[in-house]
C-alpha cells in the first residue's frame, strides 16, 4: 500500500527514486517527462506525496500555495482560492487492479480535510484522450469545472471533487 514520501526518502533510497522516475517517464504522454532533480523538487514542495515501496505507484499533490509552474496548476490557481491539486497519479500496469490509486486518493482526501481544504482538483487529458482516467475520476465523484488547450497542444479537462 502507499506510504508518504519526502525528498529525503528519495535521496536515501536511490532505487526507489529511479523506479518512480522510470514509472513517471513511461507515462509521459499522460503526465510529463521529469528528471531526477525535478522529481525531488516536486516531492519537496508537495502538499502530499505517496508511493509504493517498490516504486510501482506514485501520487504527487500540491496546495494552492505551492511555487509550481505547471500551466494546469496556474489555470486552477487563477480560478480557485483554496484547493489541493493532484499533479500526477500513476500505477504501473503490473500493479493495476489492486486498489492502489483508490488508496492514494482516500489518503489524500483525509489529509486535505485535516488541513481544512474542501476540494481536490486535477486534470485529465481530452486530447490525447485518457478514458481510463476519466472513468476512474468519475467513479470517485469528480466533476468537470473547465477545460483548456495547453502550450504543448494537449487539451485537458479540469475536474473537482468537493470534500
Amino acid at each position: 500500500m502507499p506510504d508518504r514520501i519526502t525528498a529525503a526518502d528519495l535521496a536515501a533510497r536511490p532505487a526507489l527514486a529511479n523506479a518512480l522516475l522510470a514509472l513517471n517517464n513511461a507515462h509521459a504522454q499522460e503526465l510529463s517527462l521529469l528528471d531526477e532533480h525535478r522529481l525531488r523538487g516536486m516531492i519537496a514542495m508537495a502538499f502530499h506525496a505517496a508511493a509504493t515501496s517498490d516504486g510501482s505507484a506514485l501520487l504527487i499533490a500540491f496546495d494552492q500555495s505551492a511555487d509550481y509552474d505547471s500551466p494546469n496548476f496556474m489555470w486552477l490557481r487563477e480560478r480557485l482560492e483554496r484547493f489541493v491539486y493532484v499533479d500526477r497519479v500513476v500505477v504501473a500496469a503490473s500493479a493495476r487492479g489492486r486498489g492502489l490509486a483508490r488508496a492514494f486518493y482516500a489518503d489524500l482526501f483525509e489529509q486535505a480535510r485535516a488541513a481544512g481544504h474542501d476540494r481536490v482538483v486535477c486534470e485529465v487529458n481530452l486530447d490525447p484522450p485518457n478514458p481510463a482516467s476519466d472513468a476512474f475520476h468519475a467513479s470517485l465523484g469528480f466533476a468537470e469545472i473547465g477545460s483548456a488547450t495547453l502550450p504543448n497542444a494537449k487539451t485537458v479537462r479540469y475536474l473537482e471533487r468537493l470534500l
